[in-house]
């Protein structure tokens, strides 16, 4: 009877147990179920951060580095100085080729100014000579004038001296005046030919003066556009002069700086990177099969790995037009005939909220693993 009564209780005992099991199991499964309704959780997340690299705009000597690693920087902060020698070479260089082109404006802008001077003499001397042409022409009609008077008057006068009617004083008289008009003519008529002629070399030298004002202008043109060359490549020397200053683009953090004075750099090469403050945010891969129901504006719980005691707050900011694998280097590709279905993963961008403790988000490093739980029914206002 004893044996029979032990056993029982032992039964009993088991039952109970497995009653509890059942029970606890039950309102987990149905906790889970339930909060599944809501909440779509992945462990497959990491904190993200811009990472700005360090990059030499040109070449040279670094003369000296004055940040080390890990170390906090503000923007504008110098980081390092590349030896300038070279750069203030180039811009003295580029000095002097501005003023030598000032210098040939200044010798065209005096040409044309002696060749205006030149075409105002030489113009008021081809007024002369034209006015000294039609002086000239205007004293020969008279000529011709006085020469058919003169020689009609000889004509009538030989006649009267041919019949004796006059005497020999009065026909020479006749004839003198005669031979004397037709002498003024032929002398006036020999002034119009030089006056024309220093008409004609006044008048070629206004025109030679006139293209020598062309020709000043032109080069007046040229000097002009030689300085704005000069004066461009005299910004660029100063602008290369500014680059050999590399300083912080933002507040941030430096990376490991392995450089040491002394040492050559390339334009364009990076040196280290620059971790800016306040800009870390989280990406998260769900599951396709967890995508159905998340929307951007969602608010997510976030717990890091590294500060299992604090809990962050987030929001869903946007969701990735692909799947991770479409970003690979080497995307996997279904036509290859070695097809199998894979569950694919979805990037999440989750942003932190405002109000997150600021020292908490300073000791947040990009690469830190996090668990992200994403409320389904809400929202942030």
């Amino acid at each position: 009877m004893s044996v029979k009564k032990s056993k029982k209780k032992i039964n009993k005992k088991f039952l109970f147990i497995l009653i509890a099991v059942l029970i606890l199991g039950g309102g987990f499964g149905t906790y889970k179920y339930i909060r599944s309704q809501s909440h779509e959780t992945t462990d497959d997340a990491q904190i993200e951060s811009n990472i700005s690299p360090v990059i030499p705009k040109v070449s040279g000597y670094i003369q000296k580095v004055y940040v080390q690693d890990n170390q906090e920087v503000k923007k504008g902060d110098t980081l390092l100085v590349i030896d300038n020698s070279d750069y203030k070479i180039k811009v003295e260089e580029a000095e002097a080729n501005l003023s030598a082109a000032k210098g040939q404006l200044k010798v065209a802008d005096a040409g044309i100014l002696s060749s205006n001077t030149n075409i105002i003499t030489s113009q008021a001397g081809a007024n002369t000579a034209l006015a000294s042409v039609s002086t000239a022409e205007a004293n020969i009609e008279a000529a011709k004038v006085q020469v058919w008077r003169t020689k009609n008057d000889f004509e009538r006068y030989d006649a009267l001296y041919k019949s004796q009617s006059i005497t020999k004083q009065q026909y020479e008289q006749a004839l003198a005046a005669k031979e004397t008009a037709e002498k003024q003519l032929a002398v006036l008529e020999e002034q119009k030919k030089v006056a024309e002629k220093q008409a004609a070399q006044v008048s070629q030298q206004v025109n030679s003066t006139r293209t020598q004002t062309q020709i000043s202008e032109s080069q007046k043109d040229v000097a002009n556009a030689y300085i704005k060359q000069a004066e461009a490549n005299l910004d660029n020397a100063k602008l290369n002069l500014s680059y050999t200053v590399i300083t912080a683009a933002e507040d941030g953090k430096i990376s490991k700086v392995d450089l040491q004075a002394g040492q050559l750099v390339q334009a364009g090469q990076a040196l280290f990177s620059l971790i800016p403050e306040n800009s870390t945010w989280i990406v998260a891969n769900f599951k396709e099969t967890q995508m159905e129901d998340i929307r951007p504006g969602q608010i997510v719980e976030i717990d890091v790995d590294a500060f299992s005691h604090h809990q962050f707050e987030g929001k869903v900011e946007s969701i990735s037009p692909a799947t991770g694998a479409k970003f690979a280097l080497l995307p996997p590709d279904n036509a290859s005939g070695n097809f199998v279905k894979t569950v694919q993963r979805i990037p999440v961008k989750i942003t932190f909220s405002p109000d997150t403790d600021k020292e908490m988000m300073q000791l947040l490093r990009p690469g830190m693993n996090v668990v992200v739980d994403v409320h389904l029914k809400e929202f942030v206002k």
